[in-house]
């Protein structure tokens, strides 16, 4: 559902790098690529704004259940 690793792989930033543009922790967006934890909404904005992207360039709706 969230390709997050795709969008960020395609923008040449590592996890560390996502992680201060967007101010939360490596280790969230680690969980976060994984499926371990679930974005908030807000989240979710700040790391389509970090790699200068839209929700739906990160949310693949058509995997959603």
């Amino acid at each position: 559902m969230l390709r997050l690793r795709e969008v960020r792989e395609a923008r040449n930033l590592s996890q560390a790098d996502l992680a201060r543009l967007a101010g939360v922790a490596q280790c969230h967006i680690s969980d976060l690529e994984r499926g371990r934890r679930k974005p908030s909404f807000e989240v979710l904005i700040r790391l389509a704004k970090s790699l200068e992207c839209s929700l739906d360039d990160l949310v693949d709706l058509r995997t959603a259940s």
